[in-house]
């Protein structure tokens, strides 16, 4: 359930693309608490959050970064009633793939 509210809160943010990919590490395959672009810790009932994200071009990574933090812990403290600690923000990558503005046709 963590995972899936950090996940949909932080695509809700506007200027994310999209969730990242987790870089890998025997670590993390063997274990739990890893989604797509998530990965929660808990230790002595409080939630440590990192977030893996991939940004749409044009935003400031800085602000995008920021508020997701604070939606974030803010949707986790609200719906599970847990103490956020950290919420750790990775970004990837940035996405260029967006629709490019219409060229005009050159002048002869």
């Amino acid at each position: 359930m963590l995972l899936t509210i950090a996940q949909l809160t932080s695509l809700d943010v506007p200027g994310v693309s999209r969730m990242g990919a987790i870089p890998a590490s025997m670590e993390r395959l063997f274990q739990r608490g890893s989604g797509e672009g998530v990965r929660i810790d808990i230790r002595q009932d409080v939630v440590h959050i990192d977030l893996h994200l991939v940004l749409k071009k044009d935003f400031n990574i800085r602000d995008v970064s920021r508020q997701v933090q604070h939606d974030v812990a803010r949707a986790v403290s609200e719906m599970v009633g847990m103490q956020v600690g950290r919420v750790n923000i990775h970004i990837e990558d940035i996405d260029y793939s967006q629709e490019p503005e219409q060229s005009q046709p050159a002048e002869d």
